[in-house]
């Protein structure tokens, strides 16, 4: 059982780096392991079918809402993007983008507040250098802040359902540590984020075109079976983690989690996590996933939108993102030395 579950692991860490088929179908990629991790350990049920069926409804629900919302609603958001960004600072409206698109994510989906991010690139000028970097620190804040709700992000979806946890679980668990994170990225982002110069050729201008009715429905049916095989998933590996996760040194998992860095951390937690975990050793896991799952392109949802959309590349995103991850990643681990 241990050889097959250490193999489906191997697939799911290996293949979305390695095969562009798997890359481009990652949702039925995740859904077909999961399903194979549950047969193998011999937890599939008809319970497990049905709970798997429903954990998904409600982040893929909020999916599709906010995205017709934001396709109607497409050129007043562009106008106000344009009206609030002359009317602030330029240093000013960069730190506010990024902590309000971090803070809106929970409610409005991370989903949505990478696409709301890309509409913001499109719709400003930005150099190249500044643009990623912008780039970059919104999906740090972004996917921080879509994890304080299970409607955010499937990270959280598929945590609440493992842990039983309410839907306010997470702003008790994480709330400060993560507020603190979207105010941090904010102003590093005022900082590191330059106005471009009145003769600079080298802007980067997008096309700010809406989604069609097929995106948006496709978008949503792919993120309900990806959050249908992570709970697969999860089960199929909880046999494996009660025997060697549970007891390590939370400090030991914080660090192990940078892998996050190269898998969505949602396919992380749906293996790691586990009810019987005391909370300290959940705010490691949970904290080492969410900080080093910006540090790469494949690490979370936001990034693979936004660096898609918007052209950016692994090399450069890796060049700025894993600094700021890394650095983060220290301050956050002796802060949890000198508090827990």
């Amino acid at each position: 059982m241990d050889i097959g579950l250490l193999v489906v692991l191997i697939l799911v860490l290996l293949l979305p780096l390695t095969n562009r088929v798997v890359e481009r179908n990652l949702e039925l990629f995740i859904f077909c392991s999961g399903l194979a991790a549950a047969w193998i350990t011999e937890v599939m049920s008809a319970a497990l079918f049905l709970e798997s069926a429903k954990d998904p409804i409600t982040i893929t629900v909020a999916v599709l809402i906010a995205g017709l919302l934001f396709k109607w609603l497409h050129s007043p958001i562009v106008r106000t993007i344009t009206t609030i960004s002359s009317l602030l600072p330029y240093r000013v409206f960069i730190a506010f983008c990024v902590i309000l698109l971090g803070a809106l994510s929970s409610v409005i989906t991370a989903i949505i507040a990478a696409l709301v991010l890309v509409l913001i690139v499109s719709s400003l000028q930005f150099e190249r250098k500044a643009m990623i970097r912008f780039v970059i620190l919104s999906c740090y804040s972004i996917g921080l802040g879509a994890a304080l709700t299970p409607i955010g992000e499937p990270l959280s979806t598929v945590a609440i359902s493992k842990l039983n946890g309410d839907f306010f679980y997470f702003i008790r668990l994480l709330g400060p540590e993560i507020f603190i994170a979207l105010v941090a990225f904010g102003l590093l982002a005022s900082y590191f984020v330059a106005p471009h110069s009145k003769n600079n050729s080298n802007l980067v201008i997008r096309n700010n075109e809406s989604e069609s009715y097929e995106d948006i429905l496709t978008r949503a049916l792919k993120i309900y079976f990806f959050v249908m095989g992570l709970t697969f998933l999860g089960a199929g590996f909880e046999p494996l983690i009660n025997r060697y996760f549970i007891h390590l040194n939370p400090s030991l998992l914080y660090w192990i989690n940078m892998i996050s860095a190269v898998l969505d951390n949602a396919t992380l937690t749906a293996a790691e996590i586990s009810a019987v975990m005391s909370h300290s050793t959940i705010r490691s896991i949970l904290l080492g996933l969410l900080i080093s799952g910006g540090m790469l392109i494949p690490g979370n949802i936001p990034n693979i939108i936004a660096a898609g959309k918007l052209k950016i590349t692994s090399k450069e995103w890796a060049r700025f993102a894993i600094p700021i991850g890394f650095l983060t990643m220290l301050l956050y681990y002796f802060a949890m030395m000198l508090f827990r």
